[in-house]
């Protein structure tokens, strides 16, 4: 059965592109006010969990090192004496709304994927939505293996170098509430975006600015443009680069074909 559709003026269509925008926003603001009201239990147990000398991470990668007879500052870490400054005012309860609005973008973004394609759904064919079923989980997927592997690998790794690194014992390291907590915030939105390069390569190849021998072509510019893009979003250390970098590499190479089925359906349905 030929799905109806009904003709809409520029205007109908901005009316409802807001509308789809206010429900986005709303789900936002609505766990926003959850994570505020838990702001206690998401501080303790979410943004300042890399604080703790036994955080998960840190016991595998000292288990890991150990394995193999390595010594490892994975086994020394301790924040007995590392404690956060809020020197305004206002700080934490500024942060505190901050944080909740950002966890509540990254908690709410299958559904703002789904606003997203309830909006263009109606322009596609009844086959083109069938093909697009597993758009947002797949989108939704990438988006959070991002968030867990900047929790879990990028985000301990990132704050056990900062932490620990020091010029001269003339200096003394104390951080402030608003550096750590956007060095984590920021390192789980970045990396959860770039996540989604193979959406990304996607799209581009479905309206035909990229091709599978593209990507191929410029694929030593590509590895320099990750180690640019992760040396902004971690901390000054190779280590931290190279271990953002060799996903976003591996995902770069899944974009390849990816864009390789993209061409070859487009012919198929050409024929």
């Amino acid at each position: 059965m030929v799905k109806q559709q009904k003709e809409m003026s520029f205007l109908g269509h901005l009316e409802e592109l807001r509308w789809h925008l206010v429900r986005s926003a709303a789900a936002i603001f609505i766990l926003a006010i959850v994570f505020f009201i838990f702001a206690q239990q998401v501080y303790d147990y979410f943004l300042l969990a890399h604080l703790k000398s036994d955080f998960i991470t840190y016991q595998l990668f000292c288990d890991f090192f150990n394995l193999f007879g390595m010594e490892s500052d994975f086994c020394n870490i301790s924040f007995a004496d590392k404690k956060l400054q809020s020197i305004k005012v206002t700080s934490q309860l500024m942060n505190s709304i901050w944080s909740s609005l950002i966890l509540g973008v990254i908690v709410a973004f299958p559904y703002i994927i789904w606003e997203m394609w309830r909006f263009i759904a109606p322009g596609l064919t009844e086959n083109e939505i069938k093909k697009s079923r597993g758009f947002i989980f797949i989108t939704s997927a990438l988006f959070f293996i991002g968030v867990f592997f900047s929790f879990y690998v990028i985000a301990p790794i990132s704050i056990q170098f900062l932490y620990n690194y020091q010029i001269t014992d003339a200096i003394q390291n104390s951080f402030t509430l608003e550096s750590h907590i956007g060095l984590v915030t920021n390192m789980l939105l970045g990396v959860s975006i770039l996540f989604e390069l193979p959406v990304v390569i996607y799209f581009l190849t479905k309206i035909g600015l990229i091709s599978p021998e593209f990507l191929r072509r410029y694929r030593k510019h590509a590895l320099v443009v990750v180690l640019i893009v992760a040396a902004i979003i971690t901390p000054p250390d190779v280590a931290s680069q190279i271990v953002v970098a060799i996903p976003i590499l591996i995902l770069y190479e899944i974009g390849i074909r990816v864009s390789k089925r993209v061409i070859k359906n487009q012919e198929k349905n050409a024929k």
